[in-house]
């Protein structure tokens, strides 16, 4: 069974900086688009980014552009997000995701396996 892992939430001040890892188990994630999508209390899910296994092309939600870098480590099995400049919109809880690496719609919808999430709160 496809297992994902979140893990590096935490409370950080504004301005600050956090990595979220997604650690792949029972199957190799070089073979599937990668996405990290989020969920803030009362919000609609929104897609953050997506790296994608055959050319690296890699995709951003417009307010991230600029303070999230999504990376990928197959040798560990693992894909990263690295944030900066967070903000306090930025709060929600984080899933990463598989997609087909065919999809042309990740990290916005068709996700087929996600993980339990990690908390991120942005506050003073």
């Amino acid at each position: 069974q496809v297992q994902l892992v979140e893990s590096g939430g935490g409370l950080v001040q504004p301005g600050g900086s956090l990595r979220l890892s997604c650690a792949a188990s029972r199957f190799t994630l070089d073979y599937y688009a990668i996405g990290w999508f989020r969920q803030a209390p009362g919000k609609e899910r929104e897609g953050v980014s997506c790296i994608y296994p055959n050319d690296g092309n890699i995709q951003y939600v417009d307010s991230v552009k600029g303070r999230f870098t999504i990376s990928r480590d197959n040798a560990k099995n693992t894909v990263y997000l690295q944030m900066n400049s967070l903000k306090p919109e930025d709060t929600a809880v984080y899933y990463c995701a598989t997609y087909s690496r065919y999809s042309n719609n990740c990290p916005q919808g068709g996700m087929q396996n996600w993980g339990k999430g990690t908390l991120v709160t942005v506050s003073s």
